[in-house]
C-alpha cells in the first residue's frame, strides 16, 4: 500500500520529468573524469533549492543524479581506461581490454544490464528489509569495520596473481600514500615536507586523474608517435543470450554483496566492487580470463557498485547515518527542508520515503532505457585519433579538478603523478591494486585507531565480536586456501 502511494508522487508529469532529467545529468556528469556522484549531487543541490522545488521534488532530482552517476562512470572506463568515479575502478580491469578488443560494445551492453539488475535487488532490498537491514548495521563498530576491510584486502591476491610482486608494491605505494598529511589522532604532519599543500594528504580525486587520465594521454601521445593503430569497433554492439546468462549468477551475486555492504555506513560501492570483483574472479577458476577482457569481469563490479548506491539510502532513510558520501550532501538536501532523516520519517515522511523509492525503480528503468540505445553513439569515442582525444580528455580533466577546490596545486598534483603513473605502467605496474590499497588504507588505519582507543589499546577487540571473527575467519582462507589447493592439486589427480 505504501508503495503503491510513493508510486502515485513519482509518477505525477513533474516529477517523472525531473527523474527523466535529473537521469540525464547523471550520466553525463558520471562520464566526466573525477566528477563522481558527490560533485554531481552537490553541483545539483543549490539548483533544486533555488528553484524552490518541493521536498520530494529535490530529494528524487539529487537520487536520480546519483543513479545516473553511476550509470555514466563506467562509460570511460570502459572506453579510454579512465574511471568516471571511484566505484568504476574495478570496471577498468576487463572493461578497457574488450574496448582495446573491439568489443566495448558488449562490455557496455553487459555493464547496462548489471547496473539495472543490481539496482533493481537493492531497491527490492530497500522495499523489503530496510529497518530489520538498519537494526543489523548498527552492530558494525570499528572493530567489525576493520575485520571487512581486513577481509577486502585478503581478497586482493586475486587482482595480484598475474604479477603477484609488482602488484604487492603498487598495495604498499597505494597503502603510504594514505599516511600523507596530518595525524587526526595526534596533530603531526606526516611526510607533507613543510608543505601546506599536504597537509589534508593526497585526495582521492588527484590520485584517480592523475593515475589514470593524465598517464593515458602520455600513452596516447607515444602510440600516435609511434603510429600505432585506433582502436576499431568491430563484433555486435549488443551480447547474445548465451553471454547474458553466462553471466547472470555473477550479477545476482554481486548485487547481493553490493547491497549489503551499502548497508553499511561508509562503506561505499568502491569496496563493494573490490569484493565482488575479486570474489567472482577467485569463484571462475584460472579457467576464465579476468583482467583480459571477460564480460563477468564487467558485470561483477557494475552490478556491486549500483547495489551498493542504492543500499546506502537505507541508512539514511532509517537511522539517519550517511551510508555514503553522496547520501550525507543528500542528508544536508533534506536538513534545509528542515526534516531530519531517521526511524520517524517512514511514519511522519510516508510520502516522501515511498515517493523516493518509487523513483529509484523509475530512473532505474529509464536509465536502462536511455543507456541500450547509446551504446553505438558511444562506441563511436574510440574513432576518434589520439591526437585529438588526448586534449580533449586533458581539458576536460583538469577542469573537473579544478572545479572542485579551485587551486592550480591540485593541478601541479595530477601531472606529476600522472608522469609517476605513466612510468609504472611502462615498467607494468598494475594501478588497481594502488587504488584499492589508497582507499582501504584510510579505513583501516581510522577503524583500527577506533577500535582501539575504545578498548584503551588493548588489541582483542579486534576479534572478539562475531561478526569480526567471521570476517577474519574468511579473510584467513581466503590466504591460506590457493597455496593448499595448488599444493595438493597434483594429489588429486
Amino acid at each position: 500500500m505504501s508503495l503503491a502511494q510513493g508510486f502515485e508522487v513519482a509518477l505525477s508529469p513533474s516529477n517523472l520529468t525531473i527523474a527523466l532529467i535529473g537521469s540525464l545529468i547523471g550520466t553525463m556528469v558520471g562520464m566526466l573524469p573525477g566528477l563522481g556522484p558527490i560533485n554531481g549531487v552537490a553541483i545539483l543541490l543549490p539548483l533544486a533549492f533555488a528553484l524552490n522545488l518541493p521536498v520530494e521534488s529535490a530529494l528524487i532530482l539529487l537520487a536520480t543524479v546519483y543513479m545516473g552517476c553511476e550509470y555514466g562512470g563506467r562509460i570511460s572506463s570502459i572506453l579510454l581506461g579512465i574511471p568516471g568515479d571511484a566505484a568504476a575502478v574495478m570496471t577498468i580491469l576487463d572493461g578497457y581490454p574488450l574496448a582495446q578488443k573491439g568489443q566495448a560494445g558488449k562490455a557496455l551492453c553487459i555493464s547496462a544490464l548489471s547496473s539495472f539488475i543490481g539496482s533493481f535487488i537493492a531497491i527490492c532490498g530497500i522495499i523489503l528489509f530496510a529497518p530489520l537491514l538498519a537494526d543489523w548495521a548498527l552492530n558494525f563498530g570499528p572493530a567489525e569495520y576493520f575485520a571487512l576491510i581486513i577481509f577486502a584486502l585478503a581478497t586482493l591476491g586475486s587482482v595480484m596473481s598475474q604479477k603477484p610482486i609488482r602488484s604487492f608494491l603498487a598495495a604498499l605505494i597505494g597503502l603510504f600514500l594514505t599516511t600523507i598529511g596530518i595525524d587526526a589522532n595526534t596533530g603531526v604532519y606526516r611526510f607533507s615536507f613543510d608543505n601546506p599543500h599536504l597537509y589534508d594528504g593526497i585526495s582521492f580525486i588527484v590520485l584517480i586523474i592523475g593515475l589514470f587520465s593524465i598517464s593515458e594521454i602520455f600513452l596516447m601521445l607515444e602510440n600516435t608517435h609511434a603510429n600505432k593503430k585506433i582502436i576499431q569497433k568491430t563484433g555486435k554492439l549488443l551480447i547474445s543470450f548465451g553471454e547474458f546468462f553466462h553471466a547472470f549468477l555473477t550479477i545476482v551475486r554481486s548485487g547481493v554483496v553490493g547491497f549489503f555492504v551499502g548497508v553499511l555506513p561508509g562503506a561505499g560501492a568502491t569496496i563493494a566492487s573490490a569484493i565482488s570483483y575479486m570474489s567472482e574472479k577467485k569463484l571462475a577458476g584460472k579457467a576464465a580470463r579476468f583482467g583480459e577482457g571477460d564480460l563477468r569481469g564487467v558485470a561483477a563490479p557494475e552490478a556491486a557498485n549500483n547495489a551498493s548506491a542504492c543500499g546506502s539510502f537505507i541508512p539514511m532513510l532509517t537511522l539517519g547515518l550517511p551510508g555514503s558520501g553522496t547520501t550525507a550532501v543528500m542528508m544536508g538536501a533534506l536538513t534545509l527542508y528542515n526534516i531530519n532523516p531517521g526511524p520517524a520519517m517512514f511514519s511522519e515522511q510516508t510520502d516522501l520515503v515511498w515517493g523516493l523509492i518509487a523513483a529509484l525503480l523509475i530512473a532505474n528503468v529509464l536509465l536502462l532505457i536511455l543507456n541500450i540505445p547509446l551504446i553505438s553513439l558511444f562506441v563511436r569515442i574510440l574513432s576518434i585519433p589520439h591526437w585529438m582525444l588526448a586534449p580533449i580528455i586533458a581539458i576536460l580533466s583538469t577542469i573537473g579538478i579544478y572545479s572542485i577546490n579551485s587551486t592550480t596545486w591540485d593541478l601541479v598534483m595530477i601531472f606529476i603523478i600522472g608522469i609517476c603513473g605513466f612510468v609504472l605502467r611502462k615498467l607494468e605496474f598494475p594501478l588497481a591494486p594502488l587504488i584499492l590499497g589508497f582507499v582501504l588504507g584510510e579505513h583501516l588505519e581510522v577503524n583500527l585507531r577506533r577500535a582501539l582507543s575504545i578498548s584503551s589499546g588493548d588489541l582483542s577487540i579486534l576479534w572478539q565480536g562475531s561478526i569480526a571473527q567471521i570476517l577474519l575467519a574468511g579473510a584467513f582462507l581466503m590466504i591460506l586456501l590457493p597455496p593448499l589447493i595448488k599444493k595438493f592439486k597434483p594429489f588429486a589427480r
